[in-house]
């Protein structure tokens, strides 16, 4: 017999479109990882440059998000979901690019598609299971999706690059993509709202957009041209916090941050993103150009990292979070994870994988299925029925601008490290391998920050009432439920 938290029947559909839209979305992210030192090669991409391929895609995608949230409240979640999809597989013209700009192009348009699908599926979610032990099973299947996901493109991506080439890795997607927008325009609601004319903060998004595009080209260009970018970006993001505060209708109600555990939430997912895109990231260039794996031994290399995830997160997450909460989880769950980058800031230039890099891989499977849903279940928590768009928009926003930056500094710090130490006269393996330990090393701080913010922001109050974000007055209530259209 189902338990009470057993998902119903009747919202499996659309809980699986809704994942498999999410899947396609976050797979995009990383499956480029382990194919950039083949495309670097047959597209002459300078190392410092090759980081803009993901870049793209995550500067889009977060910078795009509460814009896409907005107008799905303005127009209807399942409309903005569907078109959103429809972006991201015509996007994939990626496959014909045969320039670097070209392909970070492609990456842009398909970050952007990323965004309008991504903006507004968690609050769809959120809204399918008003029961709580269902919504926490619900959320622990949307985690694992989301974070099995990257590394589900780790490991696709080397596969398809070894067996078909790196072009094949932006096809894939397509006959998904085109599948799940015929389930979802069958399966999920309907629903309206009160059009565009309520307004939309586009001047906002792109405040947003410009803003972090300039400052990731500064941590990646650096010099006087660097530091010239880093100030106009960093105009930019103060323009757009500005416009936040004044605007008739921002992106960001200033009633939201006052939110401890949704501020809590937000922050530290970013710090956690980013700290992981670096893991994802490097641990595929340490495979390839120090092991010598090949790009398919280097996903295969990855995959316990998704299996490790979906264990957790589907079995044990729930569990643990009945009866310890949300926060009790994320704790140890972050430190898990910091203590999973601290062990890789060890490796060897000859490194086993078994004794060197499987302890890593299996705290980061541990630590992120536990702490990736405890974030959701905090941050939707904080945010009343109403504002379930409105906290679903922030953490995916927190989760895509926290990798991108985190990427960007960690790719930067590495590469620094690693040109210093050759010419210093080391071999190119052990400059290599000496500043991915740096980067690691940075990436475990980043995740103490996170336990930090959790510990600090998220603690209940003296009275122990739970504040909950403030509804913004035009946002329309959140779909009951999903009907075949």
């Amino acid at each position: 017999m189902p338990g009470p938290d057993a998902i119903p029947r009747d919202t499996r559909l659309p809980l699986a479109v809704l994942c498999a839209a999410t899947l396609m979305t976050i797979v995009d992210e990383t499956v480029v990882s382990v194919a950039l030192p083949t495309i670097q090669r047959e597209l002459g991409i300078a190392t410092g440059d090759l980081s803009w391929i993901v870049n793209a895609y995550l500067i889009a995608f977060g910078g795009l998000l509460l814009l896409a949230g907005r107008v799905g409240d303005l127009v209807g979640r399942r409309r903005v979901l569907l078109a959103g999809l429809a972006l991201f597989v015509a996007a994939h013209s990626a496959d014909a690019a045969t320039s670097p700009a070209w392909l970070v192009a492609a990456r842009f348009l398909q970050g952007a598609g990323g965004a309008l699908a991504a903006a507004v599926a968690l609050g769809m979610v959120a809204a399918l299971f008003p029961d709580p032990a269902q919504r926490a099973r619900a959320f622990a299947v949307y985690a694992f999706v989301g974070a099995s996901g990257a590394s589900i493109g780790l490991f696709a991506g080397g596969v398809i690059t070894d067996l078909a080439g790196w072009r094949w890795i932006f096809l894939i997607n397509l006959p998904i993509g085109v599948a799940t927008i015929v389930a979802g325009r069958r399966t999920l609601a309907r629903e309206g709202g009160p059009g565009l004319a309520g307004g939309a903060d586009a001047p906002g998004a792109a405040l947003l957009v410009a803003g972090l595009m300039l400052v990731i080209g500064a941590i990646v260009g650096g010099g006087a041209a660097g530091a010239w970018l880093g100030g106009a970006g960093a105009a930019s993001l103060v323009a757009f916090l500005v416009r936040q505060a004044t605007a008739a209708r921002p992106l960001v109600p200033a009633a939201a941050v006052r939110s401890r555990p949704l501020v809590a939430a937000n922050l530290a997912q970013a710090l956690l993103v980013g700290a992981m895109f670096g893991f994802q990231f490097l641990i595929a260039l340490y495979f390839q150009r120090v092991l010598g794996y090949r790009p398919a031994q280097a996903g295969l290399a990855v995959l316990p990292v998704a299996v490790g995830i979906g264990a957790t997160s589907l079995v044990v997450f729930p569990r643990l979070v009945a009866r310890v909460g949300p926060r009790g989880v994320l704790l140890p769950a972050l430190a898990a994870l910091a203590a999973g980058l601290a062990l890789l800031t060890r490796v060897p230039v000859e490194g086993r994988y078994l004794m060197d890099v499987l302890p890593s891989v299996v705290l980061f499977a541990a630590g992120g299925g536990l702490a990736l849903p405890a974030l959701m279940t905090l941050a939707m928590a904080a945010a009343s029925e109403r504002d379930a768009g409105l906290a679903s928009g922030l953490l995916t926003t927190s989760q895509q601008v926290g990798g991108a930056l985190g990427l960007a500094v960690l790719a930067a710090l590495a590469a620094g490290r690693t040109e210093d130490l050759a010419a210093a006269g080391s071999g190119r393996a052990q400059a290599l391998v000496g500043g991915f330990h740096l980067a690691w090393a940075v990436g475990a701080g980043l995740l103490v920050a996170a336990v930090a913010v959790v510990a600090l922001l998220s603690a209940p109050s003296p009275t122990g009432h739970r504040r909950r974000a403030p509804s913004a007055p035009s946002r329309p209530a959140a779909p009951e439920g999903c009907r075949g259209g």
